[in-house]
């Protein structure tokens, strides 16, 4: 309402303003017209008497100007610009100018003055003829259109203030009603709430619009809600699923290990080659299909059985990882380093699990140089992102994204050994940590693993 009444009430001002000041200079126009014209009819009607010297007659004609009560002075002057007649007569001669001026009129604080000309046509120059006009009644004339415009202003101001707060209540109050539900909807998300229709105009529309809004917004949340439900639900026994069917599977699957080694050890001598290889056949099967059941109950155990976040020395996970790998870097003749490494917060096991993984697979990914694996990372203001660096066989871009799905292999196992879940258990820790991981790589140009987890004490390095 302010915006409003300010913004009326500067037209209301510029308006009079504008007004006024054309009163002004029509009224001073018309005052220099109107005494101009009256000064060309005395100057007429005098030049009889300038010319034949007749006082009386001068007075007499100057003695007219009674009829004009805003001429408060006039003179007539000879040839040599001595004053000749004056009115009115008992006006002291003092209060006239010694002499004529130049001839024109021009405006003197409250009075217009002037001088004209007396001639006649086809003689040289009689005299001059001098007024003097007050415009005092024409300074009230526009004192009292001010104070009519002034008036004008503040009735104008009080209509447009009664008209404001009339119409502030017919359309704020819809739709401070329509940012009180917006408001509420955002602080409680609940899609339930309508706004209330105070009107059946446009802003009735908006607001039936708005409501609409909202059942459709309702329904898609109910949708969502209950698609998130029913992932939870699904993804909880599929984890649960994971975990019995792989608890459950190691028993017989010992069970046919043993006995299969068993009777290789006991009838291995009454075999041919052919029963041999048969039998090493199902050792091997059997091996494999141990090693995948215990990646699968890594895999579930990710959720599962994580343990509680707390502040974990990266150097220290590192540390261990080396540790854990230690066989497999020297039989590969590999170098691990790293920079000095922060703190963040996490579940140790499952950060040493990662890095492990990661380390890991660059050894066994090298390519015909000796493995170089560094780790570094870079802390930020919400996150710290670390990297795992290889001088591998490296992976083409089309690979970026499926080597993170379950028991994806990109190589024979003949050739890299490996049930294709390394990476997706990576992925499952880097997001139960609330972070992300990627790749970044070419082929026979090495690799390059980020992940980066959320900074619990601002990734300070210890």
């Amino acid at each position: 309402m302010a915006i409003l009444l300010l913004t009326s009430g500067v037209v209301v001002v510029l308006t009079c303003a504008a007004f006024l000041a054309y009163e002004f200079v029509t009224f001073r126009q018309t005052t220099l017209k109107n005494v101009s014209t009256l000064g060309a009819i005395i100057a007429a009607n005098s030049t009889a008497s300038l010319a034949f010297r007749n006082e009386g007659d001068a007075r007499e004609i100057l003695s007219a100007l009674r009829a004009e009560p805003h001429v408060v002075a006039a003179a007539l002057y000879d040839k040599r610009g001595k004053l000749f007649a004056r009115y009115p007569a008992d006006l002291p001669v003092a209060a006239f100018p010694v002499a004529p001026d130049r001839d024109g009129y021009r405006f003197e604080h409250s009075h217009l003055v002037g001088f004209a000309p007396v001639a006649q046509a086809s003689n040289a120059r009689l005299g001059t003829l001098y007024l003097q006009s007050d415009l005092t009644a024409v300074y009230g004339t526009l004192r009292l259109a001010g104070a009519v415009a002034a008036l004008v202003m503040g009735v104008s101001l009080l209509v447009a203030y009664l008209l404001s707060a009339t119409l502030q209540g017919t359309i704020s109050r819809p739709i401070l009603a329509l940012a009180q539900t917006a408001r509420g909807i955002s602080d409680r998300h609940d899609y339930s709430v309508r706004a209330p229709k105070l009107a059946g105009d446009e802003l009735g529309l908006l607001t039936d619009a708005f409501n609409q809004m909202l059942s459709r917004i309702e329904d898609q949340d109910r949708a969502r809600r209950q698609l998130i439900t029913e992932l939870e639900r699904s993804n909880k026994e599929l984890e649960q699923f994971a975990y019995v069917a792989s608890h459950d599977l190691q028993e017989p699957l010992r069970m046919v290990s043993s006995y299969t080694e068993l009777l290789e050890r006991r009838y291995g001598d009454k075999l041919d080659d052919k029963g041999r290889t048969f039998i090493n056949f199902a050792v091997d099967g059997a091996v494999r299909m141990q090693r995948l059941i215990n990646d699968l109950l890594e895999f579930s155990r990710v959720s599962t059985r994580g343990k509680p976040m707390q502040p974990v020395d990266v150097n220290r996970v590192l540390g261990a990882v080396r540790a854990n790998l230690s066989v497999a870097i020297r039989e590969a003749g590999a170098l691990v380093t790293n920079e000095a490494l922060p703190s963040v917060v996490a579940d140790e096991t499952q950060l040493v699990q990662l890095l492990q993984n990661l380390v890991g697979n660059a050894i066994k990914f090298r390519g015909g140089e000796r493995p170089l694996v560094h780790v570094s990372a870079q802390p930020g203001a919400t996150e710290c992102v670390f990297a795992v660096r290889d001088n591998g066989i490296g992976i083409a871009p089309e690979y970026f994204e499926r080597i993170f799905v379950i028991f994806q292999r990109l190589h024979a196992r003949g050739e890299y050994p490996g049930t294709g879940i390394g990476l997706a258990v990576c992925r499952r820790i880097v997001e139960r940590h609330g972070g992300r991981i990627w790749v970044e790589s070419a082929p026979g140009q090495g690799s390059t693993f980020y992940f980066a987890l959320p900074t619990g004490n601002g990734g300070q390095v210890p």
